[in-house]
């Protein structure tokens, strides 16, 4: 089963990627957009049913794909 799994700063995290992206558009005339980088990673899991494979997933990224303290996540079932 593959598994979505996008990681976003927190709102109150200054997000230094995202303003150098943002800062470069305004460099090459693309004013008013605003940025956020994160991560995205595609997870193959062996699981007979979503609830199983989310739940793995979930796991995982608990464990060390993502820091609780400066980021968020969202898990999603591909078909």
């Amino acid at each position: 089963m593959k598994i979505g799994l996008k990681i976003m700063p927190r709102q109150a995290v200054l997000d230094t990627q995202g303003r150098a992206v943002e800062s470069t558009l305004r460099s090459h005339g693309h004013s008013g957009v605003a940025c956020t980088v994160g991560k995205y990673i595609l997870l193959d899991v062996p699981g007979a049913s979503v609830e199983a494979g989310l739940a793995k997933a979930r796991e995982m990224a608990e464990l060390v794909l993502y820091n609780p303290l400066i980021e968020t996540y969202e898990l999603d079932a591909l078909p």
